[in-house]
């Protein structure tokens, strides 16, 4: 018998029994169903992570801070009118602890850090079209310095230009009487804060960017002319300057000056040795996508356990198609096929019934799932534009298919062997 005989046949004998075969491909296609969804929903969380830290960082700059050390004494710590300053509150960027400037000079001195520049966090009270429109509170991102913006209007912060730039989020558009993000970019705003004094001021910005929402970025974006000019004001006279946190922009050693990861490894090692640790974007979001690969995993585990509980269907199935078939099986040996070629013709019957389940599965996912993800984006996650929450990759599609027939292979393997073992004449007897 060729192959492709052996592919028709085994097609035919798979339909035997309509309706067993029909539940069998019905326990895979709730695997392949629930499989597919997990799948994409792990590629379009990822895609989109990954997307947001392209817009953050280019991989060669580290966000430093003081390492979290443990006191080794007991009782209180001995003061030291040297040592680093406390920001009474933790924040986002720090547990408490800030940089001096004896931290940022180390910093700078270490092999492979090409230039370090504090990060100064600024509080502003609120954002207006002009000084006597209706007054909004807006944060400062913090990391605007150091990242892009995930631009709807306009160009991104120019951090050595003189005059005092924003990039403004989108909900702020209509808000502050703008028709949208395009009419906002080269307007000024103004912001008003409070001073060192407690003085209420002002201070004017022109827009140059109207930013997305993002996941990783909130609020309004701020150059280094106007986050340094609020960070003097509001600095207490006398009191040394500290930073939450330093950007180390870092000197590549690979091809045209690319940043490497021994060069990441290298710093981040000087760094611990002088009590600061260092951490690159991908690093901080990758607890993030840990999380969510986890939460992933574990909805994955049941779809693995659909296909389990298919698998034992596959065997029942096959098992029972042989013992009807025993005649047949006596028959076909009888006339010179060989037990390779009969256990072949089974397995390709376990194999058969494993795609169809599958694509149904898939197909099924991939109808339901792009009208989930199509509704989701103009609805709940309407807040995070970019988001495909289900992200069908064909390479995932394929892989899941493929996935689904070597386990539905595996789980014909003992009725096939057990076909390919009949004895000729104890079949043909067979009643």
């Amino acid at each position: 018998m060729r192959t492709t005989d052996l592919l028709r046949s085994a097609t035919r004998n798979a339909f035997r029994s309509k309706l067993r075969t029909t539940l069998t491909v019905l326990s895979l296609f709730v695997g392949a169903f629930t499989l597919t969804l997990t799948t994409a929903l792990g590629a379009g969380v990822n895609d989109y992570v990954e997307r947001q830290v392209a817009t953050l960082s280019t991989g060669d700059i580290l966000l430093v801070s003081p390492a979290a050390t443990v006191s080794t004494t007991d009782g209180p710590t001995e003061y030291d009118p040297d040592g680093r300053q406390q920001s009474g509150q933790a924040t986002p960027l720090t547990s408490g602890t800030l940089l001096n400037e004896q931290d940022l000079d180390t910093i700078a001195e270490i092999d492979g850090v090409d230039q370090v520049e504090g990060v100064s966090q600024i509080q502003i009270d609120w954002i207006a079209a002009s000084d006597n429109a209706t007054r909004y509170e807006v944060d400062i991102n913090p990391t605007s310095s150091i990242g892009r913006s995930d631009l709807a209007a306009g160009s991104q912060l120019d951090q050595q230009s003189d005059e005092a730039q924003l990039v403004l989020p989108e909900d702020f558009v209509t808000a502050l009487g703008f028709a949208d993000p395009d009419a906002a970019v080269g307007a000024t705003i103004v912001l008003g804060y409070t001073d060192a004094s407690q003085s209420a001021q002002q201070v004017e910005a022109t827009v140059v960017g109207v930013a997305r929402t993002s996941l990783f970025a909130a609020g309004a974006g701020a150059n280094t002319t106007l986050v340094d000019a609020v960070a003097d004001a509001q600095a207490i006279p006398g009191q040394p300057r500290a930073w939450p946190i330093a950007v180390a922009t870092l000197a590549g050693t690979g091809t045209d000056g690319e940043v490497t990861a021994a060069d990441i490894s290298e710093v981040k090692a000087a760094l611990t040795e002088d009590d600061l640790a260092g951490q690159t974007v991908e690093d901080q979001l990758g607890i993030i996508q840990t999380v969510i690969n986890g939460i992933i995993g574990v909805l994955s585990a049941f779809a693995v356990v659909a296909l389990i509980a298919a698998s034992f269907g596959i065997i029942n199935t096959l098992l029972m198609s042989v013992q009807e078939r025993t005649r047949e099986i006596g028959l076909m040996k009888a006339m010179g096929m060989s037990n390779g070629r009969v256990f072949a013709l089974f397995s390709l019957e376990a194999v058969i019934i494993g795609f169809l389940g599958a694509a149904l599965g898939t197909l099924a996912a991939i109808g339901l799932g792009s009208a989930i993800a199509a509704g989701a984006s103009q609805t709940v996650l309407s807040d995070l534009p970019g988001l495909q929450i289900l992200l069908f990759q064909p390479g995932n599609v394929i892989a899941v298919i493929i996935v689904i027939m070597l386990v539905a292979f595996v789980s014909g393997v003992l009725p096939a062997r057990r076909a390919a073992r009949q004895s000729p004449i104890e079949s043909l007897r067979y009643e």
